[in-house]
C-alpha cells in the first residue's frame, strides 16, 4: 500500500516530549500544507480535505492537550482520526459552517438542514459524486443540522484516470438555500488532492 495513504500507527508518532520540541517546525510545515487543501464555497461554508500529514497533526495535538501517553490513549486517539485518511480511491474531508455569531449561526443551522447530502465533487466529464456524510454518527437533528461534518467522496477508477490525465475537478453545494460551485478547483489545490489517490 502507498505509505501516503496507510493508517498512521503509535510508531508514526512523535512522544509528548519529541512532540514538544518539534512542534514548531511541524505544525509549521502542516499549516503550510492545509493551505492547499481548503476549499471555500460561498462566504460561510469551506471544506477541509484531510490525509494521513493532517491527521497525524490533529492525533499529536490530541496527545498533547491531554497529556496522553498511555498505549491505550494513543490508540484510542489513532482510532478516531485514522478514519478520515483517505484510503486511495476516494477524498475525505471536514465540512465547516462557519458563521462567527451565535445567533446568525444557529439561524443559519436550522435554515441549512441537509446541507451534508448535498456537497458534491465532479471530475469534468463524468456526473458528480455526492459526499457520503457522518458515517461515525448523526450530525444533523429536526431543528438543525451541525457546524461540522466528515465526508468521503468516493471515485470510480474511470474518474480517477480521467483526473490523472488532467480532467479538471469542481467541488459544489446543491442545497436548496444555499448553492455554490467552484469549478475548476485552482491549480494548487487540485495537485495536492490528487496525491490522495493511490498510485
Amino acid at each position: 500500500m502507498d505509505t501516503t495513504m496507510a493508517k498512521l500507527t503509535r510508531s508514526d508518532l512523535y512522544s509528548l516530549e519529541q512532540y514538544s520540541e518539534a512542534r514548531s517546525d511541524f505544525r509549521a510545515r502542516v499549516m503550510a500544507h492545509k493551505k492547499d487543501r481548503r476549499v471555500p464555497l460561498g462566504d460561510i461554508a469551506a471544506l477541509y480535505f484531510e490525509d494521513r500529514l493532517t491527521m497525524q497533526y490533529q492525533v499529536q495535538e490530541m496527545l498533547r492537550a491531554e497529556r496522553i501517553f498511555e498505549a491505550e490513549g494513543i490508540q484510542e486517539e489513532l482510532d478516531a482520526y485514522n478514519p478520515l485518511i483517505p484510503d486511495g480511491n476516494n477524498l475525505k474531508a471536514t465540512f465547516m459552517i462557519e458563521v462567527a455569531d451565535e445567533d446568525e449561526r444557529r439561524k443559519a443551522l436550522a435554515k441549512l438542514r441537509g446541507i451534508e447530502d448535498e456537497v458534491w465533487m465532479r471530475v469534468a466529464g463524468f456526473d458528480p459524486v455526492f459526499a457520503v456524510a457522518d458515517e461515525d454518527m448523526e450530525r444533523e437533528n429536526e431543528d438543525k443540522t451541525s457546524s461540522v461534518h466528515f465526508m468521503r467522496f468516493e471515485f470510480s477508477q474511470e474518474m480517477i484516470a480521467a483526473a490523472r490525465q488532467g480532467a479538471a475537478l469542481g467541488i459544489g453545494i446543491s442545497h436548496a438555500d444555499y448553492t455554490r460551485q467552484l469549478e475548476p478547483l485552482p491549480d494548487n489545490i487540485r495537485a495536492s488532492l490528487m496525491q490522495d489517490f493511490a498510485a
